[in-house]
């Protein structure tokens, strides 16, 4: 393996943690080889229709296609291990930007294992658990020191692998990665915290860059502000709750008291001091006491990370159908329409519409029993982000909030061609949100939440390593039972959920249900 370049004397300031010594992929190989082409994998990849939604089923094609293009080899200077999707920005590897296209990119393994990119980044992970958040794919460069406020995060890539897990059933990489993500938690643990145990970043580690959330007079992109930053602390919980299930999924059951005593004391710590009675929202928390007052998205990982109590839930979730905050025409906007820094135009993060965002607060609203407003929001965003691909014929990095363009800050366009995370809003979106497909194969189940009217489906859908096939019927209305074909060259139990009531199924091929 390629070392990192250390500053001088850099290298005797490391503690070093016991498992990240424990982390397969830094003696791994470099792999070698050709990559698949999009052409040559089609037949590989899942295939949905939707009656009177050509254009949607064109823009999946075409984040496929991108995201094809932009498949890498390592080069044996930069201290890569696998092949990769690239992350369509700067030609360097990012932590979060890969964790949300992986959500995507899990739904086509059998044509090439995208989940593979991450093995980049445990490679390159150093002997006290730290990884960098940003990785130079030509050599072994780091972007940043390690206690640089922006050096690394979000911490949402121990999600990632679970849901890899949840989707494929592959208990090696499970097995493989559990150690590399849990000397990467106590890192952030020890290094990113408070006295409290609350935690810290910036902007740039954030990954929300110019959000308005410090103290006026600090600097939003790279002071820490010395606040308690409410995302950071919930994808803490977030990260710990998934290292909790990996723990007990793999019998290692000495690693969950110390995780769940830190889920808990965090879980107390948001609801006692980020959470405003008054504004029935979660804030930020400045080093004076004081809540900032700004409505982030940030504030909606309480919902996957499972932190909402119940009373509070309906008012909580409620700013997301507010049509003077977060209900705009496209959504959801990752500032509150109300703000005094909201951006009509997107302004990068004080408003634009991004598919990370969205897909969070998609799968922590189904989490939570609020599949009716998921599925209404996921149709907001696809139809936005479609119909600026028909004016364009392309996937853009983020999206305005008040109208069909891509968003703006100052004179500066989001990027095009961004596949890239946006490459969720045609797949995981689409699929588990539009037409409400969630497979589980790890045991052998599958949820189909039929809220579509239209005829739709998808054929080559894949139910861990095997494709099946998926479609429902055209209905006269939302009320009536759907009538269901599913061929499966395997057991499948398939529970099936319409306004109208409910079943399960078990099938193996070609029943009518």
């Amino acid at each position: 393996m390629t070392k990192p370049n250390f500053l001088p004397n850099e290298e005797i300031t490391y503690i070093p943690n016991a498992h990240a010594a424990k982390n397969p992929f830094l003696s791994r190989e470099a792999e070698t080889g050709a990559l698949p082409t999009y052409e040559g994998s089609r037949s590989l990849l899942p295939k949905p229709y939707w009656q009177g939604h050509d254009p949607v089923i064109a823009c999946h094609e075409k984040v496929w296609q991108i995201a094809f293009s932009n498949l890498r080899l390592p080069k044996k200077e930069s201290g890569f291990v696998s092949a990769f999707i690239d992350t369509a920005f700067n030609g360097m590897l990012f932590m979060w930007d890969s964790a949300f296209i992986l959500m995507f990119g899990r739904y086509g393994k059998r044509a090439f294992n995208f989940q593979k990119t991450l093995d980049n980044m445990y490679a390159r992970q150093h002997r006290d658990g730290y990884i960098c958040r940003q990785l130079r794919e030509d050599i072994a460069g780091e972007c940043f020191t390690r206690f640089d406020p922006c050096s690394t995060g979000p911490e949402v890539m121990t999600w990632c692998e679970w849901e890899y897990y949840k989707t494929t059933a592959d208990r090696q990489r499970l097995q493989d990665v559990y150690y590399p993500l849990l000397a990467y938690h106590e890192w952030m643990a020890e290094h990113r915290t408070w006295r409290d145990g609350s935690y810290w970043s910036s902007g740039w580690g954030c990954g929300m860059d110019n959000q308005p959330r410090t103290q006026p007079g600090r600097n939003v992109s790279h002071s820490n502000g010395h606040m308690v930053w409410v995302d950071s602390t919930l994808q803490a919980i977030l990260d710990a709750r998934c290292l909790v299930n990996m723990a007990w999924e793999l019998g290692h059951a000495e690693d969950v008291p110390a995780l769940q005593e830190e889920i808990d004391l965090l879980s107390k710590l948001v609801n006692d001091r980020l959470w405003s009675e008054k504004d029935a929202f979660y804030f930020d928390e400045w080093r004076n006491g004081q809540l900032n007052g700004v409505k982030s998205v940030a504030a909606y990982w309480a919902l996957i990370a499972g932190v909402v109590p119940p009373e509070r839930m309906d008012r909580f979730v409620a700013h997301l159908d507010n049509e003077k905050e977060f209900k705009r025409a496209n959504r959801v906007p990752t500032l509150s329409a109300d703000s005094p820094d909201y951006c009509p135009r997107g302004g990068y993060w004080r408003g634009s519409v991004w598919a990370p965002t969205n897909y969070m607060i998609l799968r922590g609203l189904a989490q939570n029993g609020y599949d009716a407003l998921a599925h209404d929001i996921a149709l907001a965003c696809v139809d936005h982000a479609t119909r600026v691909f028909n004016e364009t014929g392309t996937v853009w990095e983020n999206y305005a909030p008040e109208f069909p363009a891509p968003g703006v800050v100052y004179d500066h366009v989001a990027a095009k061609d961004f596949v890239g995370w946006s490459g969720l809003f045609h797949t995981s979106i689409l699929y588990e949100y539009i037409m409400g497909i969630k497979s589980d194969p790890v045991h052998g189940k599958l949820r189909w939440d039929v809220r579509l009217t239209d005829a739709h489906g998808i054929v080559d859908y894949p139910f861990g390593d095997v494709p099946i096939a998926l479609r429902c019927e055209a209905r006269a209305s939302a009320k009536d039972a759907p009538v269901i074909t599913i061929e499966a060259p395997c057991p499948v139990e398939a529970e099936i959920i319409w306004e109208g009531g409910r079943k399960t199924v078990s099938v193996n091929k070609a029943p009518k249900l």
